[in-house]
């Protein structure tokens, strides 16, 4: 099969993968990146990209296509990354932008519905306080952990990815997932 050519084709499969591709970003991106970068600047940027290399790419499957737009955002975040780490910026100077209340609703979306200004203000500290815990995992895990939760990667194709045997994986993705738990529990 070939890439979608009509428009709303691509329309749709980004759609689709936008809210997941916002919360892979978000988890992955660090602290030094997300205190400077907006996630949906990011997605945007990273679906430009995709969509100027769309020719070079041969559509199969959904989970295909989501795990090369993710890749090309891991990608960008690393970029990002040495960027920032290259211009040797004093972090403690910089100020910090606040998530507002319609990107914490549009990423929390993924999880739940809410509505009052209450919720969303829990949501927006809830955000944070996961956000902090996944950041906080080792490499290895925090890699594991949003490959099977965000990207929705079976543990065969991350083994791959990671280069690793599937019980390893297993292993990441469980101790992972209980750190997480410990820090949010």
């Amino acid at each position: 099969m070939t890439a979608p050519d009509s428009r709303p084709d691509l329309d749709a499969l980004f759609a689709r993968n936008l809210p997941p591709l916002v919360a892979f970003i978000r988890a992955r991106a660090g602290r030094a990146v997300a205190a400077r970068e907006s996630a949906h600047d990011l997605a945007q940027s990273v679906c430009r990209e995709v969509i100027k290399d769309m020719g070079g790419f041969d559509y199969r499957s959904d989970e295909a296509f989501r795990g090369w737009l993710f890749m090309q955002a891991a990608r960008k975040i690393l970029d990002r990354n040495r960027y920032l780490h290259r211009e040797r910026r004093d972090i403690a100077r910089e100020a910090t932008p606040a998530t507002s209340d319609s990107e914490a609703a549009t990423i929390l979306s993924c999880y739940a519905t809410f509505g009052t200004p209450s919720r969303c203000a829990s949501a927006r500290e809830e955000l944070a306080r996961v956000e902090a815990a996944v950041q906080d995992l080792p490499e290895a895990q925090r890699d594991a952990v949003t490959m099977s939760r965000l990207m929705g990667m079976d543990y065969k194709a991350i083994s791959e990815v990671m280069e690793t045997t599937e019980s390893a994986v297993r292993g990441l993705v469980a101790r992972g997932l209980a750190a997480l738990a410990a820090n949010l529990g």
